[in-house]
């Protein structure tokens, strides 16, 4: 129970509102993944968005989201920066996302990206399961990614990125128990197809695996592994193209974690029901592959399903291609976390330099007051055509 203690105070404190939360019968079950920061989207513009991103206009943040539309990119290379002041409305300061990306068209229909992702967590108080101070940390996360995408036809592209992660909450020794930093590989394979005409009108769409790769452990006990955030992920863009100087896209995006649930067979103290040491185990040792299938056979059948997909919707208008609007809307179901938020973003560019910001309303009150309420994201987009 501390090592649970120790790992999940980092994880729900720091994270919340990026766990998935069940509930079955008013019972809750929490399927927790490792490196949840892997599904916050580090990308302003896409923030403004609801967070869409898997089918939308390609720029250098595609590494992010679906790399394979990088092909059809209109500049030869792109490069992205974006920072996140994260969980400002619950007075944390020192906490943060990053991310620097970037493509370069090698031709005309292939294209090499990198991109890396920095997760500050700020420092946190650990404890035991008793509440006894045990020290204080400085728990920090970061992604680094290689991607390689090109087109299959002048319409459709594939992509391919591997991905190593770092994940650092706590190391030491605490209890007899030695904590290190957890990493793990992961690859993601993108489709893109792109069907908007020269003018750029028409619909787009995209379907993405992304974070398919091996299970973290933060302790030198070989069975405490946790899964990574794999994820399917489809998207659409339709952009509507009234003149020379006014455009209007529309997405729409589907996501759903490729992680299996926790039975719940047992009765604790407080009336909720929890996995038992036996089940949680049998959990634990399911292996990656066989997990990705299991998640969509567990939970309560079909109608669980459904409720497990994510939705992000939004809207983006340019006018004249350097002043943009943006707005947006996140949905998850009340029994899967009941994350809801509005969005709203701009943007204006100027000779090759974009700036994007993106803001989250504030959603709920009290106890259902979402923590990422009043986030905002900044970015910077350098879009450098070929010489001449």
């Amino acid at each position: 129970m501390k090592k649970v203690t120790l790992k999940l105070t980092a994880l729900v404190m720091l994270l919340g509102g990026t766990i998935t939360v069940s509930y079955a019968q008013n019972q809750i079950n929490v399927v927790t993944t490792a490196v949840p920061f892997l599904r916050i989207s580090p990308d302003a513009r896409s923030g403004g968005m609801g967070d869409v991103g898997i089918a939308t206009a390609p720029d250098a943040n595609a590494a992010f989201a679906n790399i394979a539309r990088t092909p059809f990119a209109t500049s030869k290379t792109g490069i992205a920066v974006n920072y996140t002041p994260w969980l400002r409305d619950l007075a944390v300061n020192d906490v943060f996302l990053a991310s620097l990306a970037g493509y370069y068209k090698i031709s005309e229909g292939q294209a090499i990206s990198a991109s890396l992702r920095y997760f500050k967590l700020g420092s946190i108080q650990f404890t035991d399961a008793q509440g006894v101070d045990l020290s204080e940390g400085r728990p920090r996360e970061f992604a680094v990614d290689l991607g390689y995408s090109r087109k299959l036809t002048k319409k459709l592209a594939l992509g391919i990125a591997i991905r190593y992660i770092n994940s650092n909450l706590a190391t030491g020794n605490f209890n007899g128990v030695n904590y290190k930093a957890g990493s793990s590989v992961a690859g993601d394979l993108h489709l893109y197809h792109h069907g908007a005409k020269e003018n750029g009108q028409g619909l787009n769409w995209g379907l993405t695996l992304s974070n398919l790769g091996s299970k973290i452990s933060y302790s030198s006990d070989a069975t405490q592994k946790d899964f990574i955030p794999a994820n399917l992920g489809l998207g659409l863009a339709y952009t509507k193209v009234f003149d020379e100087s006014n455009k209007i896209t529309f997405a729409l995006d589907f996501n759903k974690l490729l992680v299996p649930t926790a039975k719940l067979d047992s009765l604790a103290g407080n009336g909720q029901r929890v996995p038992t040491d036996a089940s949680l185990a049998k959990y634990r040792s399911q292996s990656v592959v066989s997990s990705w299938g299991r998640s969509f056979g567990e939970g309560g059948g079909i109608n669980n399903e459904i409720q497990e997909v994510n939705i992000a919707i939004g809207a983006e208008y340019w006018y004249n291609n350097q002043f943009g609007f943006r707005a947006g809307y996140f949905y998850e179901n009340p029994n899967k976390g009941n994350r809801k938020y509005f969005t709203v973003g701009a943007g204006v560019k100027y000779s090759i330099a974009a700036l994007n910001f993106s803001y989250i309303f504030p959603t709920g009150s009290g106890t259902t007051r979402i923590p990422l309420s009043n986030t905002y994201r900044f970015g910077l987009v350098f879009d450098m055509p070929a010489k001449k």
